[in-house]
């Protein structure tokens, strides 16, 4: 590396603004070279930004964004270019550069200052320094880019031709946020590279399809991919598809009907089970369809959630797979399993690109949480029946003590659910009783008790509509019915919607933002996939944020799972419904909607028990966010938080009355409060006996322990002052009305000069006359208004 260039003095221009040095240093440089608009993205943001949520309140914290993206081809960027002003070395916003390039996975890194480029090759981990006219064409870097690839990677002459191949785009379409941008490429990449499968994991929300969508499309103009299948395990998800991200594929897609796929399409979307016959009609002769079909019918192969029975008992589309092994088999989950017999990226060999749930929360793309624990008596005690005691059904109760986990499988305790329904009612008076609401339940049976409690509970609402709470399970044909209005954004019924498992897999519901939890959940894939129910947002109807209502303390160990990897499946669980044959682990259990546990067994034994009569209460709750770091929960309160996070920015309270007095507008202390996740409104949310009371001092109270005054108290105090003495007149007039306006709303209303076309100064003068007439000019009625603030202020 050139030491003596990258420290060579940048005297000259040093007045420059960095916009200055990129338009006439910079980028004429780059643009010689051929980095022509098309082939280049000026301040390039690539995350949304994270949502924080205090209270009520949420706002978007500012996104991650680049000077420069270069593109060798529209889907095929290179390059990220860091640029700094004259005051600056080369090198200064080198690891900038290198930060951004890792996070978009780009090979090449540039930061400069307008005197010289310094380069640094992320596959080599080589840095060096370039004059300006040296900066490198697209042809150079994408040789230089292809090469890595070729002796590296393996890549083939038609894999290059396969990398220049475009994204699909109309009117209608949308180009790929840059995570899913690198999800395709990966994949692209990996296929041009000779791999036959591999695997993305895309947390819920983040887009899988419409990803998916991109890569098919892509390969499928390539040579040698003609035909496509798209497996999937529900109905609902291939319906989804069809009907919005693979509309572009209608006039060459179908949906295999029955057992017969036929042979006049290009794109097959298909349930998996449609490809196998069951025992009954294997034994009668019958043979699976897809030995209809000869093994290199398929080019192409796409399984969506492929968590779900890739190498289950059964072994359906493993059949599949092994069948069609000439095809290309890419695997598409939120959540993979890996264990054993089980593995998903054991079978798909390498996962080529993972987006966690983490990660879509950092960036902004998906939706934030909130955690409510509830624990009842007797889930922390567990219930032990009287002697003799008897159920609801005539039958004697075992004398054994039943634990939470048993709760709605091997026993119902009326008035625990009566208490589960009663919270959920008053949480969604807080958050909203239009709110859109899954509650998880144990059992099918479970979910209807639970809709009729609630509906009991909510009998003003239902009035209103009748299917304002519903219960959706695979066994409920009219409920079921009604899903499609349940995850439509628009629709506004149903709101609450029971169920046991049929919600917690590939159903896009943009609106829902409460998840109660009221069932065991024994692993780490069924608890993000539940909550995934919730992750998405959709501005349109404000739904930033939703909140999770735990009654089974699955929060504890699997929110850990999601900052800190995947969690192991709950081995206690495992244990317990091996040992107990009888809790109702059948075809709903934890991993289906089947009864699971409901009914009668035969026999003289009960499957469950049903009682009622108890004590149920809440004797405990514990609330939950996302910490400041994006990585942890946090659970202390909101006024503590704010306490620390306030003495981090101002150590002493001298250190922040004097940002406060040079700050020229108040609010931009505020709004860097909020950089900071310090929301004032949220903490006067929380503490309501702190509305009467200015910023200032909310925080001079919290973070530094001084006694409050109220805003009217500070104008009082002013007022009885000999401060007015000095004005006289309308300009007077003027003063007191801005007094009276902090009084009554605070600083931030004064500071705006568009409060000079309101009562009472719209009474006294015209805004431009109060401006130029009354104060002589806008900067003599700016002091006016600062002087004013440094007197409000004085007191403390």
């Amino acid at each position: 590396m050139n030491i003596d260039g990258i420290l060579k003095a940048t005297i000259a221009d040093n007045h420059l603004s960095e916009e200055d040095i990129k338009s006439r240093y910079i980028q004429p440089n780059i643009e010689s070279k051929g980095w022509d608009k098309d082939h280049m993205r000026l301040e390039y943001a690539y995350t949304a930004g994270r949502i924080i949520v205090q209270g009520s309140l949420k706002h978007r914290k500012k996104g991650k964004r680049c000077d420069y993206i270069l593109y060798v081809e529209e889907n095929y960027p290179i390059a990220v270019v860091e640029a700094k002003d004259h005051n600056h070395l080369p090198a200064d916003g080198m690891q900038q550069a290198i930060d951004y390039a890792r996070d978009l996975k780009l090979p090449f890194a540039y930061a400069t200052n307008g005197e010289q480029f310094v380069e640094y090759d992320m596959n080599s981990g080589k840095q060096r320094t370039l004059e300006m006219n040296e900066f490198p064409t697209p042809a150079e870097l994408k040789e230089r880019e292809h090469k890595y690839l070729i002796e590296k990677e393996h890549l083939t002459p038609e894999g290059e031709a396969l990398l220049n191949i475009p994204y699909y785009t109309d009117n209608d379409s949308f180009p790929p946020r840059y995570y899913q941008r690198i999800a395709i490429n990966n994949v692209i990449k990996a296929v041009a590279c000779g791999k036959r499968r591999m695997m993305l994991v895309m947390a819920t929300g983040t887009g899988k399809t419409y990803t998916a969508f991109q890569i098919i499309h892509r390969l499928h103009q390539s040579e040698g991919i003609n035909r496509v299948l798209y497996l999937a395990d529900r109905n609902i998800l291939i319906d989804q598809t069809m009907r919005q991200d693979f509309k572009p594929f209608s006039k060459f897609m179908t949906k295999v009907q029955g057992k017969d796929a036929g042979t006049s399409a290009e794109i097959y979307m298909s349930l998996y089970g449609q490809w196998v016959r069951n025992e009954t009609e294997l034994k009668e002769g019958k043979t699976h369809p897809y030995l209809d079909y000869p093994k290199d019918y398929f080019d192409l192969i796409v399984v969506d959630e492929c968590h779900r029975s890739s190498v289950v008992e059964d072994k359906q589309y493993h059949q599949i797979l092994d069948h069609f092994d000439h095809a290309i088999q890419i695997g598409m989950t939120a959540t993979p399993k890996c264990v054993p017999g089980a593995d998903n990226k054991e079978y798909f060999k390498e996962v080529v690109f993972e987006y966690s749930l983490k990660q879509g929360i950092a960036d902004g793309f998906l939706a934030p949480f909130r955690v409510t624990k509830s624990f009842i008596n007797y889930d922390l005690s567990g219930y032990l029946p009287e002697a003799d005691e008897v159920d609801l059904k005539g039958f004697k109760i075992e004398p054994d003590k039943f634990e939470r986990y048993e709760f709605g499988k091997m026993v119902n305790i009326l008035e625990r659910q009566k208490v589960v329904a009663h919270r959920i009612t008053e949480m969604m008076k807080v958050v909203g009783r239009m709110t859109k609401t899954i509650v998880f339940c144990p059992t099918q049976e479970e979910a209807l008790l639970m809709r009729e409690l609630l509906i009991d509970m909510n009998q003003d609402m239902m009035k209103r509509n009748p299917n304002y709470i519903v219960r959706i399970t695979s066994d409920d044909r009219v409920g079921k019915a009604l899903l499609d209005d349940f995850i439509d954004p628009y629709a506004k019924y149903p709101v609450i919607a029971t169920t046991s498992d049929l919600l917690t897999t590939g159903v896009d519901c943009k609106t829902c933002a409460l998840i109660v939890i009221d069932k065991e959940v024994g692993s780490d894939t069924t608890f993000k996939q539940m909550i995934g129910r919730g992750t998405r947002i959709f501005e349109k109807k404000d739904k930033m944020s939703f909140e999770i209502l735990d009654f089974r303390d699955a929060t504890t160990k699997y929110l850990d799972s999601i900052f800190n990897g995947d969690a192991d499946e709950d081995e206690d669980y495992k244990k317990r419904r091996k040992e107990k044959p009888g809790n109702g682990d059948g075809p709903g259990g934890d991993g289906g909607d089947g009864p699971g546990g409901d009914g009668p067994s035969g026999g003289d034994e009960p499957k469950k028990y049903y009682v009622e009569g108890k004590e149920a209460r809440i004797v405990h709750e514990m609330v939950q966010i996302i910490g400041e770091d994006g990585r942890t929960m946090r659970t202390e309160k909101l006024t503590d938080f704010t306490r620390r996070a306030i003495k981090n920015m101002y150590p002493t309270l001298d250190a922040f009355r004097g940002a406060w007095a040079q700050a020229d507008k108040k609010e931009a202390i505020l709004k860097e409060m909020e950089e900071h996740d310090v929301f004032l409104d949220a903490v006067k949310e929380e503490v309501p006996q702190m509305a009467d009371y200015d910023y200032f001092d909310i925080i001079c109270h919290l973070a530094y322990d001084q006694t409050p005054l109220t805003r009217k108290d500070r104008a009082r105090k002013v007022k009885e002052s000999s401060y007015l003495d000095k004005y006289q007149g309308k300009a007077r007039q003027i003063i007191e009305g801005l007094m009276d306006k902090f009084g009554e709303t605070g600083v931030t209303d004064i500071e705006n000069p568009l409060i000079l076309k309101l009562d009472p100064f719209a009474s006294i003068a015209k805004r431009p006359m109060i401006l130029k007439g009354i104060f002589k000019s806008q900067d003599d009625y700016n002091k006016a208004v600062k002087e004013l603030e440094e007197e409000l202020y004085k007191v403390i």
